[in-house]
């Protein structure tokens, strides 16, 4: 196997998932939200609960800035801060009911944009893009392991 031609395959790869999510996250965020909130939001219902630093370096976002932000949404009503009960200086942040409301509502236009490009597979090809997926999350993005 020729690795850089393996990885020249990788960054065209992420390029075009890249350009893949540009293409089928446009114009689902509400005008109540910026780009950047609309990310958090995002971050946050994917992942689960979360604290401000993981938000900050995943965004690549200030600490202060992400702190802001995250005021912010919650202001709106669409996150709120938990305190972890087993630890009470650990401040976590999660979705509220309306945040999960916008989410969902975002989601489910993604989701039909994704259906749009790729129902046409048959269900074996959809076995095997679940598998890859699988594979990409456990052998490259060791999904849950920092760099």
């Amino acid at each position: 196997m020729d690795k850089a031609l393996l990885f020249q395959k990788f960054v065209k790869f992420t390029t075009f998932v890249h350009q893949m999510t540009h293409e089928i996250t446009m114009g689902v965020r509400e005008d109540t939200i910026t780009p950047l909130q609309y990310s958090i939001l995002e971050y946050i219902a994917v992942t689960g609960l979360v604290t401000p630093s993981q938000i900050s370096d995943c965004l690549y976002i200030s600490l202060p800035n992400t702190s802001r932000e995250i005021k912010k949404l919650a202001q709106k009503g669409l996150c709120e801060k938990y305190t972890a009960p087993e630890d009470r200086r650990m401040q976590y942040i999660r979705l509220t009911y309306q945040g999960e409301i916008m989410i969902n509502k975002a989601f489910a236009t993604i989701e039909a944009r994704f259906w749009e490009r790729a129902g046409h597979m048959t269900t074996e090809e959809m076995a095997e893009i679940e598998q890859a997926i699988e594979l990409l999350e456990s052998k490259v993005f060791h999904k849950g392991k920092p760099l």
